[in-house]
Order: C-alpha cells, then structure tokens, then sequence
C-alpha cells in the first residue's frame, strides 16, 4: 500500500506546520510512516520541487503561479497521478470549501481514481449558516459532487456523519481523530496547579463566530461580576480580537481580559499549562487540536459537545462538554469552579487517556485497518 495526502498549502520543505490543517497531515502521514507505509504529500507553489522529510514523508511540490484558493491545479498533477498511483495506492484529498480539491476530485475521477475525501471540517448547520447563499450555490455545484464520488469520506468523529446524511451524501465513512506527535507532550514533572484566581484560557485561531468566542466572552462576563477571575484570548488574527476588544469593553468593562499574539516558539502544551481552564466553545468544530494539547498540559476543559474531541473529554473525566449557548457556557464553567478540588486529578486522567489513545502511531494503526476495508477498485485508466 502507497498513501498520497493532497493539500495544497503543505508546507514544500518541511517546515513546522502551521494550521490545524497541515498539522492533521503531518502528524497522520508521520504515524503512517512509522508503520511501514510510503507516504507521499502533494502541493502547490509557485516553484516546483521535491524534499525527504524527516519524518520520512515524500514531499511532491508542484508548480502553480496561483497559490490563494483557485480552481486552477498545476498541470503536472495529472501525469503524477497517472505514472504514480497503482492499484493499491490510497489518494486523499484534504479541504473544506476549496476549489483545488474540486478540481482534484474531478481530475482523479476522469481517470478511474478512487480516492477518499477528508473535509476536515464539518457540515454543521452553524457552519452553513455564515454565508449562506454563497456555501449553498457552492454545495450544490462543487462540494457535494467531492463528496458524493468519494470511495469514503474521513472524519474526525463518526457521529458528524449525521449533518452529511441530512445533506443527501450517503458514503462510507471514516473516523480518524486528532492525535499528538509524542515529543509534543509536555514532563508531567513540570505541570503545576496554582491556588490563585483562576484563569480561563482559549488558544487558537480568533475567529469569533465558529470558536463561540463572542458566547465565552458573554459568559464570562455574567460570572465575572461575582467571582476573581481573568480570561486570556490568545492566536492569530487581529481583526477577530479587535472586535472582542470592542464588545469587553460593553460587556465587562471591569473584567479582566487580555489578548496576546501567537507564540510560535513555545510548544502549544507549555503555553496552555501557565492557565487553569481551557475554554474550546466553538459553534462547530472537526476536532479541535488545541483541546487534545490542554489535556496533554493537564489542564481541566470545557469543550462544545459539537467538537469532535468532546466524546474524548467525556471518557477521561477531564472537563464539561456543554452545548455551544450562553448559560450552558456558563453552567458548565460554574460546574468546574466548584470542583477546584479535583482539577489536577482530572487533568492527570486527561493526559492519560491521550497519551495512551490519541497519539499519531496509534491512530495510524487503526487508519490503516480502515483504509483496507475501503476495498478500492482497481485503477481504470
């Protein structure tokens, strides 16, 4: 068996992946590897080249003058395709909305080539919600076509089939979480858990709306008025935290919030263990990377029960899974504060139950006995 990982804005050398994205890519295709599987991860700049990773990943680097979403893929592609992939080779193509990978689609299928689609994202009815007219006219002409000619469709949990099923799209489905690299995980001598007032924390991507940042903050700022405590908002995108800057100031004027740029130096683990609750109340969400590494800090969690490490939360007893609405936000952080007691043998069984279910070669393992079970076809072209 041959993998290739299609993402368009893959890093062509190597390099520390940034994004959820390509951090999904790499950490699979680095457990895949570490099973004896070739693995080879295609994508697109404007300069064509060719690198060995070091975690033994082919990277194939095709040229293409467009690198902002477009539907125009390097015409390279298709010989690659052709000369490389055989009968027993596994093709999946990574994205959301993207029209690259529509085009993949369509290309792979003019020549018989089965391929498995990974959204990683979900379907969710909040998703569609945010400009709507615009996702529905592209559901309808691109993404439901990727996904309805797809040998099967990978999730980060099975139970978000169900917002596909309601869209019409019946394939196989296939689940594969988030995982961690294990040089990801922080000493577990070094996590401490400090009396003083407690800090909630979000770490990520500011992007109001899908993280449920504006409901936090609302929430927040109803038990603020009662109860020390500070929230800390930390990651990229100052558009999105000049506008929760904006609604602090009139809805918890006295509260004690900060915004701090992204750190790309510290490892995500290290960071998320200087705070006490990690706050992931997204309107919907694939998996959530950023909670998986707060349970490798050990810290205690509350997550949206449309995540799709909620299920992983609930089974280790780390944190509240609550709905993706104000007062449950706020119920659950409640229901946390009160068991302060508890937060460092929750958090220690948290990072348990990841390090022992939710590494990279562990999920490669269980993937690969999905991928065979997809029985694709011989290559028709």
């Amino acid at each position: 068996m041959r993998i290739f990982f299609y993402l368009k804005h893959f890093s062509p050398f190597g390099e520390k992946p940034i994004g959820g994205t390509s951090t999904i890519v790499h950490g699979l295709s680095t457990g895949l590897v570490a099973c004896g599987v070739p693995v080879t991860i295609l994508c697109e700049r404007k300069i064509k080249s060719s690198f060995k990773s070091d975690n033994g990943c082919q990277i194939e680097c095709f040229q293409n003058p467009i690198e902002l979403p477009s539907f125009k893929i390097s015409p390279d592609l298709e010989s690659y395709f052709l000369n490389a992939v055989s009968d027993d080779s596994i093709v999946i193509i990574n994205g959301t909305f993207h029209p690259s990978v529509y085009s993949i689609s369509r290309l792979l299928k003019k020549h018989g080539i089965q391929y498995i689609a990974a959204p990683l994202d979900i379907y969710h009815p909040s998703m569609l919600r945010k400009n709507y007219f615009l996702k529905c006219l592209y559901w309808h002409l691109f993404e439901k076509e990727i996904l309805k000619d797809a040998k099967a469709i990978q999730l980060y949990e099975i139970n978000h089939s169900k917002w596909l099923q309601r869209l019409g799209v019946q394939s196989d489905f296939i689940e594969v979480p988030g995982g961690f690299l294990d040089d990801k995980a922080c000493p577990a001598s070094l996590l401490k858990w400090e009396l003083r007032p407690p800090k909630l924390f979000f770490f990520g991507r500011v992007d109001i709306y899908h993280k449920g940042l504006d409901l936090l903050l609302k929430a927040f700022s109803e038990i603020s008025q009662s109860i020390e405590i500070s929230l800390t908002i930390q990651g990229p995108n100052e558009k999105g935290k000049k506008k929760l800057k904006s609604e602090k100031r009139r809805l918890a004027p006295k509260g004690e919030v900060h915004f701090l740029d992204p750190d790309y130096d510290r490892s995500p683990p290290s960071i998320i263990a200087d705070y006490d609750i990690f706050c992931l109340p997204s309107r919907f969400e694939g998996f959530g990377l950023s909670a998986l590494e707060a349970m490798l800090a050990g810290r205690v969690l509350l997550v949206s029960e449309e995540a799709g490490i909620a299920p992983h939360v609930k089974k280790s007893g780390c944190g509240v899974v609550v709905p993706s609405e104000v007062p449950c936000i706020k119920a659950g952080l409640l229901q946390l504060l009160e068991c302060r007691s508890e937060w460092k043998e929750m958090g220690l069984k948290g990072r348990e139950y990841a390090i022992k279910n939710l590494n990279w070669h562990k999920i490669a393992e269980s993937t690969l006995k999905q991928y065979a079970l997809c029985e694709l076809d011989p290559v028709m072209a």
